[in-house]
């Protein structure tokens, strides 16, 4: 049994570590209030990972002699208390495993067992091999980002000679021990495989994963940026892995603060693993740690921390990547390779990094006064450190979205957004976001569809978790008139992030434009659900039921999409007075007066079509053409231009816009 009074040993399961000559146990470092009975509990239990502690052993060992005692009251209370302080589920144990009527098991792998140290270690007075080593806290800094030590990872001493020395039974378990920790030839791989079929648990096959947002350790709200930008860079790097599928930033944010059970969200997510973890920023350096855990048993698999200076941060992230990679099993093609290799290993000033992380709070808001905050900390990130990529196109591409937007004149907003997309090209022509900025460009603004295509292909080749460059890429397609590969693309993009708003309104509207307007308005009713708050989805609704003359349901949604967007009530009022006085004659009335008033050339011009003026319709489509509205992509096929095809005014500007045949 192990003796919490002998010298130092310290144990580490997941991101637990435990002192036993102290009697104390820390999590990332914090002690957790454990003593007395739930102390003594847990340190049987390490002794033995994996094996049966029955309720009799915990009681001869706890309680020897003693006949007055509530024995089976006292065990379920001090495993209660344990549990409490490990966050562990009784129903869904990551730790301890409960046997009904017999007593409990350790499951997580414990490092630093004292099995695994020399034999003369475990019993006093044989042998005199040298004490095993102490693991410490966290990691030891490396050069360039390539040494790294696991979390609590000890590393076994090797057997010393002294003088010939014969391998009784005890030396032969001690050196398969050590050949275990050290996992020569494969052999904790090859016992641990054999172990889990002998007890019909194989190791679980990962082909999809969630990383959930980290911990904010510091518990500073202003920090909160840092953490959410760590999470964002990690599911970067993993989705740069081709045959992982990995849920994406949007999705994986609506469980920030979450106590939902993992296996629940494992399942809404659709995703064989999770990772969760900390980051704790101090000044200048980061530290790390993730776990890795089997999501629908929520089982612990493997658990790791590190520790860098914030320039070193990007060889951080991309290290954290190959681990997981490693861990389950992916194979790593070249082109894998590459991307976890890229460019982005460069050091970079911890405050460039800081203000681009703060960028990317804001532009993911996806409001035009965060667009405004975000181009601001991209410009200052750039003052800091000019000769980094990322920058340059979060500030491209968020000056790209003040302009579809409406927030931003085009003869303001398109030569900064062209000015910074040349020098991210100029800096790093690789960096996947940069190129999906280009691809943005010849796409929306410069209407190059043969560059668009290629640049879309080439981002996603770059980093296939790229998804706001995939659902786009889908726009672009189902514009082009691939209608199939379009609606694969869409669906790709929702596989990836199930819970994005964007990325479930494109697959929606490219069924409407696929004339599958069942399956649309179902698509957008689900993305309404997503969230209750976003108006985007009921504006779609309401042009679908419009181009179908369901005018009641196109008025239901107008009224929703106008109250989510803070349109006062009586224009409401006057949308329903209108369509109750004129019909649909007045519906479209209504609406002409409404874009008229913004100054929407477009959308004027589409309800012209649909009011079936041609004339009119054409002539609002001429001044989109000599503005370079962005909306212009729509006009081969778009439904609610049907009506005007037949027109030569219009096929003659459609003829200018040089589409693909």
């Amino acid at each position: 049994m192990i003796d919490i009074n002998a010298r130092p040993r310290l144990l580490r399961f997941g991101v637990f570590e435990v002192d036993l000559r102290t009697g104390e146990l820390r999590k990332q470092g914090l002690r957790i209030k454990l003593s007395g009975q739930p102390f003594q509990v847990l340190a049987m239990l390490l002794e033995r990972p994996g094996e049966l502690v029955t309720r009799e052993e915990i009681r001869e060992k706890l309680w020897p002699g003693d006949t007055f005692i509530d024995f089976e009251h006292s065990v379920n209370s001090s495993i209660k208390r344990l549990r409490e302080a490990l966050g562990d589920d009784p129903a869904a144990p990551r730790f301890i495993e409960t046997l009904p009527r017999h007593g409990y098991r350790f499951i997580a792998p414990v490092e630093g067992h004292p099995s695994l140290a020399p034999f003369s270690e475990r019993r006093e007075g044989e042998g005199d091999a040298p004490p095993g080593s102490e693991g410490g806290q966290g990691m030891v800094p490396g050069s360039g980002g390539d040494q790294r030590e696991a979390a609590g990872a000890v590393r076994e001493p090797p057997l010393r000679k002294r003088g010939v020395v014969a391998l009784s039974a005890g030396g032969v378990v001690a050196l398969l021990a050590v050949l275990f920790a050290l996992n020569v030839a494969g052999l904790r791989e090859r016992v641990m495989t054999a172990a889990g079929a002998r007890h019909g648990v194989p190791l679980p096959r990962i082909e999809s994963i969630a990383v959930l947002p980290l911990e904010n350790l510091s518990h500073d709200p202003e920090q909160e940026y840092f953490a959410d930008g760590m999470t964002e860079e990690l599911i970067t790097n993993l989705g740069k892995i081709g045959a992982l599928r990995v849920i994406s930033r949007t999705s994986v944010m609506r469980y920030k603060g979450t106590k939902k059970p993992l296996p629940d969200i494992a399942r809404e997510l659709n995703v064989d693993a999770l990772v969760e973890g900390t980051v704790l920023r101090s000044g200048d350096r980061v530290r790390v740690t993730a776990n890795l855990l089997q999501a629908t048993a929520d089982r612990h698999l493997w658990a790791e921390s590190y520790e860098r200076d914030l320039r070193d941060v990007l060889s951080l992230q991309d290290e954290v990547a190959r681990a997981i990679a490693e861990e389950i099993k992916i194979k790593l093609t070249p082109q894998d390779q590459t991307r976890l290799t890229s460019a982005r290993v460069r050091p970079v000033k911890p405050e460039a990094y800081e203000l681009y992380l703060k960028g990317r709070y804001h532009y993911y808001k996806w409001r035009p006064d965060d667009f405004r905050k975000a181009i601001d900390y991209f410009q200052k990130a750039i003052e800091a450190d000019p000769g980094w990529a990322p920058t340059y196109a979060g500030l491209a591409t968020s000056y790209g979205w003040l302009w579809m937007e409406g927030a931003l004149p085009a003869q303001e907003a398109l030569p900064r957004f062209s000015a910074a997309l040349k020098t991210a090209l100029a800096i790093d022509d690789m960096d996947p976001e940069v190129r999906y900025t280009l691809a943005a460009s010849a796409f929306y603004y410069r209407w190059d569809w043969e560059e668009a295509d290629r640049e879309f292909q080439r981002a996603l080749a770059l980093d296939p978790g790229l998804v706001e460059a995939r659902f786009e890429y889908a726009w672009f397609l189902v514009c082009m008139g691939r209608f199939s590969q379009a609606l694969a693309e869409a669906q790709r993009a929702v596989d990836r992030d199930p819970l994005s708003v964007s990325a479930n309104l494109a697959l929606g509207d490219i069924y409407f434009w696929s004339h599958q307007d069942d399956r649309a308005i179902a698509q957008l009713q689900h993305t309404a659900d997503l969230d209750p708050d976003d108006s985007r989805a009921h504006g779609f609704l309401a042009g679908i039921y419009g181009q179908k003359q369901m005018y009641g349901e196109a008025i239901r949604e107008l009224r929703q999409a106008m109250a989510l967007g803070g349109t006062p009530p009586e224009k409401l009022a006057d949308l329903e007075r209108a369509y109750q006085q004129s019909g649909s004659d007045g519906y479209w009335m209504w609406r002409l007066s409404e874009a008229k008033h913004r100054n929407a050339a477009c959308e004027i011009a589409r309800v012209y079509a649909h009011l079936a003026n041609a004339g009119q319709a054409v002539a609002w489509l001429e001044k989109c053409y000599q503005q370079h509205d962005y909306q212009m992509v729509q006009l081969k096929t778009g439904r609610v231009w049907d009506p005007l095809r037949s027109d030569p005014r219009f096929q003659d500007v459609l003829r200018r816009m040089n589409f693909p045949p």
